[in-house]
């Protein structure tokens, strides 16, 4: 028989030897029904926008042993992706995450690792890896694992680490030690809330995605609304203002990870030559970077916003 607390040992300490900076364990079970009314109301009142898939699949989102038959425990992990150097503010300004190597590429290769490790322990072995890449309440089940708590801005922060973190999960079959959920929180503290220049955090953890610069700058497949143009704050791909505020993230330190080291033409992309951007160099520029989520046309737009927002803001 298998020692749970000794597999789970070997678990952490090799998820860190391949770079993870974190690793928890938590049993997979139905979440509380205080998350899936949270989740049902976030839903009913339409702030996922137009990411229709966000409200497929409700049974299994709520669930994880739906997802893997046999399922008995969540490994749960966290990847550092706060960059050493960072663009110009005078640049259009993309998200710290999409500096490097697209992370669903990066943290599924360490998954991988992880389960294989895992499995020539326990030859038995069966799961699934995860990295965004499904309907699993990612922060949820990293809370309850103990790596962090879920902060106002809906966001996992990793005391004494921040927030500027990758999360992924193995789901598995064999049953684990499991860690104890985090007791700290925000707090009083608002500056999250109070710094979002469009208002999209409505009240604490509850996020209108369309308001959102990320959720408009990224998923919406359409015009960026006007009233978010006008607070855009030349951000261009994505937005670290909530993050960029947090006390907890006084505590971010650069990461060791080779993948997410910025790319030099993504550190100095400008207006103008977003505005000449061929399909071609779109294509050389952004390989393998999550940055072409949003393709060659989402960009332009992006960028175009940015002119509207910044001749808007002229004028006043």
């Amino acid at each position: 028989m298998v020692d749970k607390t000794y597999i789970s040992q070997q678990i952490k300490e090799y998820a860190t030897t391949i770079g993870f900076d974190i690793c928890g364990i938590c049993k997979a079970e139905s979440v509380t029904n205080e998350e899936q009314n949270r989740l049902k109301d976030w839903l009913n009142q339409s702030f996922h926008a137009d990411m229709g898939y966000m409200a497929n699949h409700f049974e299994k989102r709520i669930d994880p042993t739906l997802l893997v038959e046999g399922t008995k425990s969540i490994i749960c992990v966290a990847l550092n992706y706060f960059p050493d150097k960072k663009q110009s503010t005078d640049l259009p300004q993309i998200a710290y995450y999409a500096y490097g190597k697209d992370y669903h590429i990066v943290v599924k290769e360490k998954l991988q690792q992880l389960f294989d490790h895992v499995k020539s322990i326990i030859p038995t072995l069966e799961g699934r890896i995860f990295c965004d890449t499904a309907p699993v309440m990612e922060r949820y089940w990293a809370a309850k694992a103990g790596l962090g708590f879920i902060g106002k801005n809906s966001l996992l922060i990793l005391p004494k680490k921040g927030s500027y973190f990758f999360l992924g999960e193995l789901i598995v079959n064999i049953e684990l030690d499991y860690d104890t959920p985090i007791t700290l929180s925000c707090g009083n503290c608002t500056r999250c809330i109070d710094a979002c220049p469009t208002k999209a955090i409505i009240a604490p953890k509850v996020i209108n995605s369309k308001k959102c610069i990320s959720y408009q700058t990224i998923e919406n497949k359409n015009e960026i609304d006007k009233e978010v143009i006008a607070n855009l704050n030349n951000r261009f791909y994505g937005c670290d203002i909530c993050q960029q505020v947090c006390p907890w993230n006084k505590y971010a330190r650069p990461n060791s990870v080779n993948e997410f080291t910025p790319s030099e033409d993504i550190l100095h992309l400008s207006i103008e030559k977003l505005e000449h951007l061929s399909i071609e160099q779109y294509q050389a520029i952004f390989k393998n970077s999550p940055i072409k989520r949003a393709k060659l046309s989402g960009l332009k737009r992006n960028s175009e916003a940015i002119k509207q927002s910044q001749n808007n803001n002229s004028k006043d």
